[in-house]
This record gives C-alpha cells, sequence and structure tokens, in this order.
C-alpha cells in the first residue's frame, strides 16, 4: 500500500524589494520623529527652571505644543492624501525642526516663555501631521508585508524616544546649552526625515477635479460618523493620554516626589521609554498569535498596576520598576489602535486623521489637568489619574477587532 504523498504548503510569496525598503524608510521616520520629541521632553525641568515655571504655569505652557497637534490633525489625513505620504512627512518635519530650534533659543538664551509657547506651537503642529502621513504609510507597508509591524514601526519611535531621553539626560549632566543641543538635533532629523522619505511607496494619485476633492472631504466627514472610528479613537485618546502623561511629568514627578536630580529623572523617562520599545518590539509576536483584544486587555492592566506603584511605592528603585511596567502596558494601544483605523486601506487616511484627532486631544487636556492637579495633591499623587481611566477602557478593546472584509492592497 503506497504512502500519500506529503502535503506542502506553498511557499510564502516574496517580498518586493521597494516595500522592504519602505519599510526601512518608515521606520527611520518613526525613529527621528521619537527622537526630535523626545529631546524636548527630556528638557523640560531645565526649561521650568530656566522660566522658573510653577507646575500650574508649566502645564499651561506645554499645551502650546498641544494645541498645534490638535489645528494639524483635523486637515492632516488631506494633506497626506493630496501630497502624498513622503512629502506630507517632509513638510511636516520640517515644522517640527524649526520647532526645535526656536524652544531652544527661547528657552536658553532669550529667557522669553512666549517664544518658547511659538516653538512648542510649530513642533506640535508639524508632529501631529507627520504622525498620521507616517502612520498612514506605515499601514500600507503592514498590508503588504502581511504581519503585524505597526508596533515595531512606534518600537522605532521609542528607540528615538530612547535616544533622546540619554542624550537629554547627558547633556542635562554635562551643562550643555539648551539651544545648542535642540539646535543639533533640529539638523539631525531634517536631514534623516528627508532620506527616509525618499524610500516611501509610491504616492496613489487622487481622483481629478472637482469631484475628487469633493470625494476627499465626503470621505472624511463620513469618518467622522462611524462607530467603530469613534471607540478606536476613544481608546486611542486614552493610551495617548497614558503614554502622552509619563512623557510630559514623569520626570518633573520624580524629581519633586523623591527628590531625585534633574539627570536622574530624565534618565527615569528614559526607563519609561525602554519599558515602551521592549513591549512594542515584542508585541508583535503576541498579536499575530493571539490577536489583539486579548493582548490589549492584559497590556493596559499591566500599564494601569504599573502607573499605580511609581506613584505608591514609597521609595525611588521600587518605582522604577513602576515606571517600566508602565511604559510596557502602554506600548501597544496606540500602534494597534492606528493599525485598526487603516484596516481598509481605501479609506485610512481619513480613519487615522479622525482616530488621531481624537487621540490628540489627551495632549491638550492632559499637561493643564495634571499641573492643576498637581499643584493640589503634588505632582507625583497626581499621576494616579492614569490607572483610574485605564480600567474603564477595557471595554473599549472589543472595537479594535478587524473587520470582517478589508479593501484589496
Amino acid at each position: 500500500m503506497r504512502s500519500a504523498d506529503p502535503v506542502t504548503a506553498p511557499p510564502a510569496p516574496a517580498v518586493p524589494p521597494a516595500v522592504l525598503a519602505a519599510r526601512t524608510g518608515v521606520a527611520v521616520v518613526f525613529a527621528l520623529n521619537g527622537l526630535a520629541v523626545a529631546s524636548w521632553f527630556a528638557r523640560v525641568p531645565a526649561v521650568r527652571e530656566s522660566l522658573d515655571l510653577s507646575p500650574g504655569r508649566l502645564g499651561l505652557l506645554l499645551v502650546a505644543m498641544s494645541v498645534g497637534a490638535m489645528l494639524a490633525l483635523p486637515t492632516a489625513g488631506l494633506v497626506a492624501q493630496r501630497l502624498g505620504a513622503a512629502r506630507a512627512v517632509v513638510f511636516a518635519t520640517v515644522l517640527v525642526s524649526l520647532g526645535l530650534v526656536v524652544v531652544g533659543l527661547a528657552a536658553g538664551v532669550a529667557g522669553s516663555l512666549p517664544g518658547v509657547a511659538v516653538g512648542l506651537f510649530a513642533l506640535g503642529y508639524g508632529s501631529g501631521t507627520c504622525d498620521v502621513a507616517m502612520n498612514v504609510e506605515g499601514a500600507a507597508v503592514e498590508r503588504r508585508l502581511r504581519r503585524t509591524i505597526m508596533p515595531r514601526f512606534h518600537a522605532a519611535w521609542s528607540l528615538g524616544s530612547v535616544a533622546g531621553a540619554g542624550l537629554g539626560a547627558g547633556a542635562a549632566r554635562l551643562g550643555v546649552p539648551i539651544a545648542a543641543h535642540l539646535g543639533l538635533l533640529a539638523a539631525v532629523v531634517l536631514g534623516g526625515t528627508l532620506l527616509g522619505a525618499r524610500a516611501f511607496l509610491p504616492a496613489q494619485r487622487p481622483e481629478p477635479g472637482q469631484a475628487g476633492a469633493k470625494a476627499r472631504r465626503g470621505g472624511l466627514l463620513a469618518a467622522w460618523r462611524e462607530p467603530r472610528t469613534l471607540l478606536v479613537g476613544a481608546l486611542v485618546m486614552v493610551m495617548a493620554f497614558t503614554e502622552g502623561t509619563a512623557n510630559d511629568w514623569v520626570a518633573v514627578a520624580f524629581i519633586d516626589g523623591y527628590g531625585v536630580s534633574e539627570a536622574a529623572g530624565a534618565a527615569v523617562f528614559a526607563v519609561f521609554v525602554a519599558g515602551m520599545t521592549l513591549g512594542r518590539t515584542a508585541g508583535t509576536v503576541a498579536i499575530d498569535r493571539w490577536g489583539r483584544v486579548p493582548v490589549l486587555l492584559g497590556t493596559i492592566l499591566l500599564a494601569a498596576a504599573g502607573a499605580g506603584l511609581a506613584v505608591l511605592a514609597g521609595n525611588g528603585p521600587v518605582a522604577i520598576v513602576g515606571v517600566a511596567l508602565w511604559g510596557l502596558g502602554a506600548s501597544l494601544g496606540f500602534p494597534v489602535g492606528m493599525s485598526a483605523a487603516a484596516d481598509d486601506e481605501d479609506r485610512a487616511p481619513h480613519r487615522v486623521s479622525v482616530v488621531a484627532a481624537i487621540g490628540y486631544t489627551a495632549f491638550l487636556a492632559g499637561p493643564p489637568l495634571l499641573g492643576l492637579l498637581g499643584d493640589r495633591v503634588g505632582t507625583l499623587r497626581a499621576l494616579l489619574v492614569v490607572p483610574l481611566l485605564l480600567i474603564p477602557t477595557l471595554a473599549l478593546v472589543p472595537a479594535t477587532r478587524p473587520p470582517a472584509h478589508r479593501s484589496s492592497t
């Protein structure tokens, strides 16, 4: 009796070189954007000291960056669709670099609070536009690779943030002037982004004429009426608050609450970003194995526990462990939300724009909320808002489940 022929799976289709190049280019752009943003966050304590700001006034200053991002996001999807992701990213990074230069000069040379606010506005506007464009491009690359990779793009952002936080801590310890530090980083970010964006996938041509413009506007308005898109946006908003609160306040909170130095505060921020990076690097494997919903439920609970431990530990080393768990747990919510918004490639720019706009309201409301609360209960205790918001957010996680049908690539 003859044995049956073995059944062999067909070989996986080869990935086109252009897609691999685009994957590298997107990762570079994410990393450099993280480097730019984290370089600013790492010098927040120095800017606070230079301008002699209370927690409340510092919180209001941080709103300038959020306002810039919020004004950019409603139209960022249209910009990405009209210009193409590559051109949109370059345009946005020019604004980011200018913002860093202005912040450095205003804080380190002129001592001007309005000047810092103007620089932060430009930084926020450019960062918001870049966020949508690079996420749209990342989702397109992810679909062509046919596996989860968006969290790793955000891990590249986190790696850039680790580098920015580390360089910021070193600059603070060595007494490097804010203007010199941020000016040099701005040049590096702009030059590297120009190179990375050249490898992006070819831009799809928009529909010509008035009909095409009307369709683009209609698609954006329709995205604002989709229940799933709005639920994903609400989830991203809480996760952005969870991440942004640490970005803005964890260094200051450890300086005020645990009595560490400015350089040590920047190092604690680096621990948070390292946890984010680890979670985003390993999270792709977990998502491909167990799916978005179970993995997000577990990581959100981990973030809530870590943030609580960071505040209530009572001593620095244990609190730093809490910060690491906070970063690990907060790592996947934002990138998975962006992937969920971009499940349908045809509508991805509009839906990503809507989800990002909702998510960035956390960056608008978060700094003043934490600052005002910090004036009353202390900056460290104010961070307990994070776990209180994360627990009810678990109900939103099922909205990230992929729809039954997606448009073809």
